[in-house]
């Protein structure tokens, strides 16, 4: 492996049925990630600015953030999911390591890219993630 995959941080893609949510949370996780230069894509509603999910948005999105270190993928709801795992099953449509990580979409976006602003490989980005369904509010 070469030094500058060597360097490369773990890209961060979130899915979610609304551009806007999207975005916001990208926005909050960068934020609060301490102005790293993360690479994290929202990939959020339709091609058509409708609220859903796009296979081409979220393809899109993972080959923008892809520097060879793995790309994590979050998702919001039920369909996003699913297209998720339909790109992953096609094989050739998401850079490879790319992987869905089952977390809570706000709190694990957050998790996820303070991880990589570590420099953390992909394996302790998904863990990262995944602990924060074990966050409690009360």
């Amino acid at each position: 492996m070469s030094d500058a995959a060597d360097n490369a941080l773990v890209g961060v893609v979130l899915v979610s049925h609304s551009a806007q949510v999207a975005a916001s949370v990208a926005e909050l996780a960068r934020g609060l990630a301490g102005g790293a230069d993360v690479p994290v894509a929202p990939a959020g509603g339709t091609g058509a600015g409708e609220l859903g999910t796009s296979a081409e948005l979220i393809a899109a999105a993972a080959a923008s953030v892809d520097r060879g270190a793995g790309v994590a993928v979050l998702t919001d709801l039920g369909s996003a999911v699913l297209t998720v795992k339909a790109l992953l099953a096609e094989g050739d449509e998401l850079p490879p390591r790319t992987s869905l990580v089952d977390a809570p979409f706000v709190e694990g976006a957050v998790a996820a890219v303070v991880t990589a602003a570590t420099g953390a490989d992909l394996a302790a980005v998904e863990a990262a993630a995944e602990e924060a369904y074990r966050y409690r509010k009360v």
